[in-house]
């Protein structure tokens, strides 16, 4: 398996409840995560998501994926009930677009904001990246 990397705001609360949420569900092991913020971000993504933090990021097998196709990328991967999230291709892109950067613009307002990135536990450290 290639590896697949989810890039966050380490900032966010809300990208970050998505990393738990996203941690305790892949039990394959699928992704490794890293702030949008750190070393890995400036190596593998365009120069562009090092200054606009309002998109997750998926990055696989060196294809870059953002806001709500990441999402429904990440999510259709997870196997059992998560297969439903598949339905969600079938809205247009705008339509799944518009929503995502309504909620990202707002985030930090709704949900809170961090001083410092994430730090993950010593049990999550192996699926983190810098």
């Amino acid at each position: 398996m290639s590896r697949q990397v989810v890039f966050f705001d380490g900032v966010c609360l809300l990208c970050n409840g998505f990393v738990d949420f996203l941690l305790a569900r892949d039990r394959e092991q699928l992704f490794q995560f890293a702030p949008l913020q750190g070393e890995n971000a400036k190596a593998l993504l365009p120069a562009e998501f090092h200054t606009d933090l309002n998109t997750v990021v998926l990055w696989s097998q060196g294809q870059v994926f953002t806001r709500s196709d990441a999402v429904l990328m990440v999510l259709s991967q997870l196997g059992g009930i998560w297969w439903f999230t598949r339905v969600g291709w079938a809205v247009p892109q705008f339509l799944r677009d518009l929503v995502y950067r309504l909620v990202a613009s707002q985030r930090y307002s709704w949900f809170g904001k961090r001083e410092t990135c994430r730090l993950p536990s010593p049990q999550e450290r192996a699926r983190f990246l810098d």
